[in-house]
C-alpha cells in the first residue's frame, strides 16, 4: 500500500455514511449514523477523514472540551482493516493538531479499553513523538455501563504537547 496516495481532510456530512460503515466494520463502539453526520457538519474542524481516491479508509472524530478548550478529546479513530499498520491513525492525529482550531491545544485525551492495544500504542507514540507525558487513569468503570460485558475505559492524557 502506498500511504502517499491517502489524503487527509475535514469531513463533510456526505462522509458520514462511510464513517459509520467503517466504524461498523471494526471493533469500535457503534454510534448512530446521525453522530457521524453531525461530526461532518458541526465538528469538521476537529475531525478528519483519510481518503484513498474517494473512499474513506480512516476517520478520527474529536472535539474541544467546552470546559477546557486546551484539551482535544478524541472520540473515535477508525482505520480500514486493510490499511492498518501504515501510520494512518498517527497521521490523522497530527493533521488535527496542525489545524487552526487546535492551535491552543495543550493536551490530547481519549478513553481506551484494556483490550485495545492499538489505541494504547497510538497515544503512547503521540506522547513520545511530542516529547510529552502520557498519564493513564480510570475514567469509567465497567460497572458504569448499562449493559454487561463492556470493559472499563481508561483516560489517556497526553501532554503538555510540544512540537
Amino acid at each position: 500500500m502506498n500511504v502517499e496516495t491517502i489524503s487527509y481532510m475535514r469531513p463533510v456530512p456526505e462522509d458520514g455514511a462511510a464513517m459509520w460503515q467503517l466504524a461498523k466494520s471494526t471493533s469500535l463502539d457503534m454510534n448512530s449514523p446521525y453522530k457521524y453526520l453531525m461530526m461532518g457538519k458541526f465538528f469538521s474542524e476537529t475531525c478528519v477523514v483519510a481518503k484513498e481516491k474517494e473512499a474513506v479508509v480512516g476517520f478520527a472524530t474529536a472535539f474541544l472540551q467546552p470546559e477546557r478548550p486546551d484539551v482535544l478529546f478524541i472520540w473515535q479513530i477508525g482505520v480500514d482493516a486493510s490499511k492498518r499498520g501504515h501510520g494512518i491513525a498517527s497521521r490523522m492525529l497530527e493533521e488535527l493538531l496542525l489545524r487552526e482550531a487546535c492551535k491552543h491545544v495543550n493536551y490530547v485525551e481519549a478513553t481506551v479499553t484494556p483490550a485495545n492495544k492499538a489505541s494504547q500504542s497510538l497515544f503512547r507514540r503521540l506522547a513520545r513523538d511530542r516529547m510529552s507525558a502520557c498519564e493513564v487513569s480510570e475514567c469509567f468503570s465497567a460497572e458504569a455501563f448499562p449493559a454487561p460485558g463492556h470493559e472499563a475505559e481508561f483516560l489517556y492524557r497526553v501532554g503538555p504537547l510540544s512540537d
